[in-house]
């Protein structure tokens, strides 16, 4: 890198520098490298399949698959609002929970059906997205974060139709922050890279009700998760929390974050839900 810094060159072009460096390394060499580029002012193509790498060192932030653009935002984009089922899926660490749900409409709200979970759509984020309308009694895809997930112990405002009930079937404690992971009796979604990855094969999709083994072991790997990874889901409560292994007191979701894909199939292309009017996989 310093032979090619005193070269003065127009564009830096690094394809992952740091991935020899261990983990401590890494975070000081990836701070090293922001403060140098900022001090050059020189544009930076940088490749790396560390997430954290891309979120921190980017202005803008281009995700691939398989050599096909998906997206391309600022980091913080890509994080609030993914294009597709593969970003939602890989920006974001614990990954985002993925679970298939139907929109319906019940009086006044809307309301995502999972299994035997309920949650009631704000009327804001409806507003916002106007194109969920179009997709009232149908099957989406319900994406939620772990850090959109809160005990409800704490978060006593929370109305009950936003509140899930639980049984914890991991706790993970980090010192600054616990893991909890619960199972969700609902289908699950995978992409087919977290198939590839996490399973090693091509996995059947989950029936209601049903807790394969393997996706309660791909869905630990994955760190932690909100509402349903796979058939377990986790969550990372903020504060103290009063979860045990054997019991975990309601969780209240973050009614303004929830995402929504199309569920045309378990793909990665399924489209976000957004702003427009209406959005098919093939736009």
């Amino acid at each position: 890198m310093g032979r090619a810094i005193v070269r003065d060159p127009r564009v830096f072009l690094m394809d992952e520098p740091l991935s020899n460096l261990d983990a401590k390394l890494r975070v000081q060499m990836r701070a090293e490298i922001a403060r140098i580029q900022a001090e050059l002012g020189t544009t930076t193509v940088y490749v790396t399949h560390d997430q954290t790498e891309a979120m921190t060192m980017g202005d803008r932030v281009a995700v691939l698959r398989h050599g096909v653009l998906q997206q391309v935002d600022a980091p913080q984009e890509l994080y609030d609002r993914p294009a597709n089922l593969f970003v939602a899926g890989f920006i974001g660490s614990p990954a985002m929970n993925l679970v298939e749900a139907t929109l319906v409409r019940d009086g006044d709200d809307v309301e995502a059906r999972f299994g035997p979970h309920r949650l009631v759509v704000a009327p804001s984020l409806v507003a916002e997205r106007p194109a969920l309308q179009a997709f009232e009694g149908r099957d989406i895809v319900l994406g939620i974060r772990p850090e959109d997930l809160h005990d409800a112990a704490l978060a006593t405002a929370a109305p009950p139709e936003r509140r899930l009930e639980a049984t914890v079937d991991l706790r993970e404690a980090l010192g600054s922050e616990v893991l909890i992971h619960f199972p969700i009796a609902a289908p699950t979604v995978s992409t087919d890279d977290e198939r590839e990855t996490e399973l090693g094969l091509a996995a059947p999709r989950s029936s209601p009700g049903s807790i394969p083994a393997r996706e309660r072991v791909s869905a630990r790997r994955s760190r932690s998760s909100s509402i349903p990874h796979g058939s377990t889901s986790s969550t990372r409560p903020a504060g103290r929390q009063s979860a045990t292994e054997a019991y975990f007191p309601p969780v209240s979701v973050s009614p303004r974050t929830i995402h929504f894909c199309e569920a045309a199939n378990t793909s990665s292309t399924g489209m976000t839900i957004s702003t427009e009017a209406a959005m098919t996989s093939s736009s």
